[in-house]
C-alpha cells in the first residue's frame, strides 16, 4: 500500500488518509477521493492531500477484517458486517463465552496490522452483546500478511449456551439471622438466574446442622434439581463444616473449596452425583458482581468446573472497587437506510384511570385517540404497522377501519403491557431489523419523528435504542434494535421496557425534539380535558 502525501492531480480515487474540511465540505478519513473532492480542496486552496492508495495484491480493511471474522467465529457467534476496518462478533444466544486464549494470542502476533480483542473467557454474554472485534490498522494489508492471519485464525470464540434450569436453594438458620436477610437472597438470586434462562425450583430453610441439610439436598435431588445452591447462615471456615459435612452425608463430594477471587474467597464447589452443590460464599447475597456470579455461569452452562480451573482466577480476581463499564466512542452519525423497520401500537390496555371511558376511542379533533397514532405510524417510513389490540378490541378496529394497518388481538391483555409488547414481536416478519414502539394514547406522535428515531438505530456501532429526549426528559415511542427483541420479549407484568434502556445504556442514542409530544398521552380525564383545551 501506498501512503504518502500527494498533489490533487493525483489524488483521485485514492483513500484520505486523515479528515480535512474544505470549506463548508468535509472530506472524511477513508473517502475515496472524487472529482468533487477535488474540487472542494482546490477551492480550499490545499495543493496536496495525504492519501493511501492499495498495490496489487492488497487486501482492503473491510474485506479483510470481514474474511478473520469469519474464520474466529464458532458455534453461537454472529459476524457483522465490516466497517471502516472493524467486525464486531456478537453472541447469537445467551451463554458463557469460550475462548481459545492461545489462538488468540496466535493471531494478534502475526502482524501489527491485525487485532483481535475480545471480552474475557469465561463470562457471562446476553444474547446480541459484543464478545469480540477484529480490527484492520491500516486501510488495506499485504496479501501475505492475510494468508498468514486466516492460517492461524481458526475457529477462537464460541458460545457454551445455558443448560440448567431447575435450582433448589437452601437457606440454613441460626439465631440472629433475620428472615427478610434470606427473602432478599431469594429475589437476588431470582435475578441473577433469569438471563440465564432458569429459575428457583424450591427454596428450604433448614437449621445451621449438617443433617437437617444433608437432608434437604438430597430432598432437592428427589426434586430432580439441576443445581443446588446452600447458603449458610455462617460462613464455611473449614472444609469439615456443616456445608461441606452436609454434602458428603449426602453422597457428595467436595470439588474444591476457597477461591482466589475477592469478593467470593469463601466459595465451595461440590456435587452429588452429576448435579452440582453450591456453598455460597457471603457476597452472593449482594446484587453486586463477585466470585459467585463466574463459577454460577459456567456451571449453568453445563461446563465442568475443575480445581485448576477456581485456582486460575487469581489475576483479574480483584473485583473490590473496579469499574468495567468503558463508554463507546464517538461516531459520526450515518443513514441507516438499509433497515427494515416496523412499528407496533399498543392499544390492548382497559386504560383504568380514565374511568368507564375507553381512552382510545375518546374524541380528539374529530377522530379517536387511536386512529390519530395509527395514522402518525402510517405516516412513518415504518412497514407492517402492528395494532395490538385486546380491551373492546372491535370497537378498536372499527375505529381504525380503512387504515393500511394489520391487527393481533392479545388474549392476556388484563396482565398488563408486557403481554401485548409479546404479542406484537411474535408478530413481526422475520426480515425486521427494528420496530418502534409506539404507546395507542399520545396523538400528538408524528410520523417524521419516528422515521427520525428508526434513522438513528445503527447494530453496526451499538445504536440499538433511539430515545426521543428534550430538556434532558426523556419520552416515547422509543424505536428497537432485533438485538433486544429476546429481552423485550421477556418482560412481564405491566410495564414497559423502561428498565431495559438503563440495562442497556451504552446502546442508548438520544433524538432532540422541540416539543412536548413525546410526552402526552391520555391516562386520565383531566388529561384529555388539558389536550382539548390546548387543541
Amino acid at each position: 500500500m501506498k501512503f504518502g502525501p500527494v498533489a490533487l492531480s493525483e489524488a483521485l480515487g485514492a483513500i484520505t488518509v486523515h479528515s480535512v474540511r474544505a470549506g463548508a465540505k468535509v472530506v472524511r478519513k477513508g473517502t475515496i477521493i472524487s472529482e468533487a473532492d477535488i474540487a472542494a480542496l482546490r477551492a480550499a486552496r490545499f495543493a496536496e492531500v495525504v492519501v493511501a492508495r492499495l498495490e496489487p495484491g492488497d487486501v482492503s480493511e473491510d474485506e479483510a477484517a470481514a474474511a478473520l471474522a469469519r474464520a474466529v467465529a464458532a458455534s453461537g457467534i454472529a459476524v457483522e458486517p465490516a466497517f471502516t476496518g472493524r467486525s464486531n462478533l456478537h453472541a447469537e444466544r445467551a451463554g458463557v463465552l469460550l475462548v481459545d486464549r492461545e489462538g488468540v494470542e496466535r493471531l494478534n502476533r502475526v502482524d501489527e496490522a491485525v487485532t483481535f480483542a475480545t471480552l474475557p473467557a469465561y463470562r457471562s454474554v446476553r444474547e446480541g452483546e459484543m464478545v469480540g472485534t477484529i480490527k484492520i490498522i491500516p486501510f488495506a494489508v499485504a496479501g501475505e500478511v492475510q494468508r498468514a492471519a486466516l492460517a492461524a485464525a481458526k475457529p477462537l470464540l464460541s458460545i457454551a449456551p445455558f443448560k440448567l434450569k431447575r435450582v433448589a436453594l437452601v437457606s440454613t438458620r441460626l439465631p440472629g439471622l433475620a428472615e427478610k436477610v434470606i427473602e432478599k437472597t431469594v429475589r437476588v438470586t431470582a435475578a441473577r438466574l433469569a438471563p440465564m434462562g432458569a429459575a428457583i425450583l424450591s427454596d428450604e430453610r433448614v437449621p445451621h446442622e449438617a443433617k437437617a441439610l444433608s437432608q434437604s439436598i438430597k430432598s432437592a435431588l428427589a426434586e430432580n434439581a439441576d443445581l443446588v445452591i446452600v447458603f449458610g447462615a455462617s460462613a464455611i471456615a473449614d472444609r469439615r463444616d456443616v456445608i461441606p459435612t452436609a454434602i458428603e452425608e449426602a453422597g457428595g463430594r467436595i470439588e474444591h473449596f476457597g477461591m482466589p477471587v475477592d469478593p467470593g474467597n469463601l466459595m465451595l464447589i461440590g456435587a452429588v452425583g452429576a448435579v452440582p452443590v453450591i456453598g455460597a460464599p457471603g457476597c452472593a447475597r449482594s446484587p453486586k458482581e463477585n466470585g459467585f456470579d463466574w463459577l454460577l455461569a459456567r456451571l449453568v452452562a453445563g461446563l465442568p468446573v475443575t480445581r485448576e480451573d477456581v485456582t486460575a482466577l487469581g489475576v483479574g480476581g480483584l473485583l473490590m472497587e473496579i469499574v468495567t463499564r468503558p463508554q463507546p466512542r464517538e461516531i459520526p452519525p450515518q443513514p441507516a437506510q438499509a433497515l427494515h423497520v416496523a412499528a407496533i401500537v399498543l392499544a390492548a390496555g382497559r386504560g383504568k384511570r380514565m374511568g368507564p371511558e375507553n381512552k382510545l376511542l375518546a374524541d380528539f379533533k374529530k377522530k379517536p385517540i387511536v386512529r390519530h397514532t395509527a395514522e402518525a405510524a402510517l405516516a412513518s417510513k415504518a412497514r407492517p404497522v402492528i395494532v395490538v389490540t385486546g380491551h373492546q378490541d372491535e370497537r378498536v378496529a372499527a375505529a381504525l377501519k380503512g387504515l393500511d394497518v394489520s391487527f393481533v388481538q392479545n388474549p392476556r391483555f388484563v396482565e398488563g403491557l408486557s403481554t401485548s409488547l409479546r404479542a406484537g414481536l411474535a408478530a413481526l416478519p422475520p426480515e425486521i431489523d427494528a420496530v418502534a414502539v409506539v404507546l395507542g394514547d399520545m396523538p400528538e406522535v408524528s410520523g417524521s419523528l419516528i422515521d427520525r428515531l428508526a434513522a438513528a438505530i445503527d447494530p453496526v456501532r451499538g445504536a440499538l435504542i433511539a430515545v426521543p429526549t428534550r430538556n434532558g426528559k426523556r419520552g416515547n415511542p422509543v424505536v428497537w434494535s432485533r438485538r433486544l427483541f429476546h429481552d423485550l420479549a421477556r418482560l412481564e407484568g405491566d410495564v414497559g421496557a423502561r428498565h431495559l434502556i438503563g440495562l442497556y445504556a451504552d446502546a442508548v442514542v438520544e433524538v432532540l425534539v422541540e416539543d412536548e409530544s413525546v410526552f402526552v398521552d391520555v391516562d386520565t380525564p383531566e388529561a384529555l380535558a388539558l389536550l382539548r383545551q390546548r387543541n
